[in-house]
């Protein structure tokens, strides 16, 4: 049990991102003390070159929209620390949550908004290249490579989204993909089809990297004008992710089939006490997008604010 140095609250939400602080925001007008974990504000969405699809908001900054999410949810209230969570306790209905940093946090309630981890090329010296022409965030390192020749590996909508960011930027933007064809939103396809300066190479993968200091080349699973190779300055990998699950399995709580935390129609998973939102989990048909993270993070709120309403009147 924690000291009477150590405050107990509500909600203890374990991820920055559009569900974490939808939560938060939420929590705080429903009176109840909450805190939010993250290193990341806004996780993966501050990375988006552009918000297009957010309802009210037709074009944004990822990092922008995160910051609005942040001091929404501060100016309620709502506490935030950068660290990370590192594990999770329950004991006697208390939830003990424990940070990179080693502090102690406790809470009646948990939201895990864990969202994904990026997947990998899972090629050689991956590690070794990134930073050094190899990135995995667009919004990030774009600017490094104005006027210069780069590659996006990937099909759907965040690499879409990503080569047409560069088009902008660099000389020459190369899309490798697998498939026959580019998938994702529509919206995003017909923007990269507009721009000269982009070229698709379909049904390939990349095998390969190669440079002596830097990424040179992308070494290709069929020829590409003659050359198994393709001479670029940079690539930026956009394959997909998984959801991130670590906490959920040491909890012990159930995941689906396909890796998702599974949850109920009002968020909470089969551990008592423990709600999830977000991209981590297998509601909204897993729709990844910022606007159904943020409508779970709000449902999960509801349904704590409905949950410890009835333990008081117990």
């Amino acid at each position: 049990m924690p000291d009477s140095l150590n405050k107990i609250y509500d909600i203890a939400i374990v991820g920055s991102g559009p569900a974490g602080f939808a939560a938060s925001i939420y929590a705080s007008r429903y009176r109840m003390s909450n805190i939010v974990f993250g290193k990341l504000l806004g996780g993966a969405i501050s990375e988006a070159h552009k918000v297009c699809n957010y309802p009210g908001l037709e074009d944004i900054s990822g990092m922008e929209l995160s910051m609005n999410f942040y001091n929404h949810a501060k100016n309620l209230g709502g506490e935030h620390v950068i660290e990370h969570v590192t594990d999770i306790d329950k004991k006697d209905n208390l939830f003990h949550i424990t940070t990179d940093t080693k502090k102690d946090y406790f809470a009646k309630t948990i939201i895990l908004t864990i969202g994904t981890n990026r997947n990998k090329l899972n090629v050689e010296k991956e590690d070794y290249y990134l930073g050094k022409g190899l990135s995995y965030c667009t919004t990030c390192d774009a600017a490094f490579f104005r006027d210069k020749v780069v590659a996006v590996i990937g099909g759907s909508s965040a690499a879409t989204m990503a080569a047409t960011m560069l088009s902008d930027i660099a000389k020459k933007v190369y899309i490798v993909y697998r498939g026959t064809q580019l998938r994702g939103e529509p919206a995003w396809i017909d923007e990269v089809s507009k721009k000269n300066n982009v070229d698709i190479i379909y049904t390939t993968v990349v095998t390969g990297l190669e440079g002596e200091q830097k990424l040179e080349k992308l070494k290709l699973s069929k020829k590409y004008n003659g050359s198994e190779y393709l001479e670029i300055d940079g690539a930026f990998v956009e394959v997909g992710s998984q959801p991130n699950i670590d906490l959920a399995m040491k909890l012990g709580i159930d995941i689906d089939k396909k890796g998702y935390i599974q949850v109920q129609g009002d968020q909470s998973t089969s551990l008592e006490g423990v709600w999830a939102a977000g991209d981590c989990t297998s509601a909204s048909n897993r729709f990844r997008q910022v606007i159904t993270a943020a409508s779970e993070g709000a449902v999960s709120a509801n349904a704590i604010f409905t949950y410890l309403k009835g333990e008081k009147s117990s």
